[in-house]
């Protein structure tokens, strides 16, 4: 199955477009600065989304994009930072070693490990994401995928992997290369025993796929606890994931909750 190109999507979800009528669309940048700067207020953006959402435990989480000059390079949260106080200008820069390029924090050895095969396996993941939120650590304990019983569900069916080797803190590199081929060419991976992770091409769509993924990891927990869920059957489930599981999607469904956090949280641009 083909995926849809972005005209399609658009006009599968808006209709036919009336003459001066858009939608917004992914920008584009004129310097590798302005571009850089977009990538970090939109991770600022990410991780004060991620605070809101009570996806925060400790120290642990993380998102990662990497720099539009140096791909090799990306950029993370500083170590025990709180996620709804990060800015813009907070955001450290690290290479694929793990050495600090830029900012005065030190990195999480785990955000390292991870994020590192991640974007090593994944050429074309610009950004990352990874935290422990509830729904997600509780479901990845089951050791099953996600199921196809809502239409959000469906955005991960065949599209996400299972990793189900956990020995702790990740603080081996051989660990990260194996959740990195446990994320395959899917959207996700469940971390069984410890909890989601996602990526996409832009902050945008990595930090929806999260967050639409730890919902989806509720509503099945909800689902099983009442009764056996009803599972929507494989061919309509892969329309489905056409529809809603495209990189643009991720994008603009992020819009609405950025443009909320970015009003609510002015100074996540400093």
């Amino acid at each position: 199955m083909t995926s849809p190109t972005v005209q399609q999507v658009i006009a599968a979800a808006a209709g036919p477009m009336p003459p001066g009528v858009s939608m917004p669309m992914p920008p584009a940048f004129d310097t590798v600065e302005e571009e850089r700067q977009y990538r970090k207020e939109q991770l600022a953006a990410g991780f004060r989304l991620f605070g809101r959402f009570g996806f925060s435990e400790g120290v642990a989480g993380h998102i990662t994009v990497r720099d539009p000059e140096h791909p090799e390079h990306f950029w993370v949260n500083p170590f025990g930072m709180a996620f709804s106080l990060i800015k813009a200008s907070d955001l450290i820069l690290v290479d694929h070693e793990g050495k600090l390029l830029h900012g005065n924090r030190p990195v999480n050895r785990a955000a390292f490990v991870i994020h590192a095969a991640v974007h090593e396996a994944r050429p074309d993941a610009t950004a990352a994401a990874h935290a422990h939120s509830l729904h997600g650590k509780a479901f990845s304990s089951l050791g099953v995928p996600l199921d196809p019983i809502t239409q959000d569900a469906c955005a991960f069916f065949e599209d996400h992997g299972l990793y189900a080797d956990y020995s702790g803190v990740v603080s081996d590199a051989e660990e990260g290369k194996r959740i990195g081929r446990a994320l395959a060419s899917y959207k996700a991976v469940i971390l069984q025993n410890h909890g989601l992770l996602t990526v996409g091409g832009t902050v945008a769509e990595a930090v929806w796929w999260f967050i639409t993924m730890e919902r989806s990891c509720q509503a099945q927990l909800l689902a099983m606890a009442a009764g056996t869920p009803k599972l929507i059957d494989r061919e309509t489930a892969l329309h489905t994931r056409a529809q809603l599981g495209g990189s643009f999607s991720g994008w603009f469904q992020a819009q609405p909750l950025l443009d909320q956090i970015t009003v609510s949280d002015p100074d996540l641009f400093g």
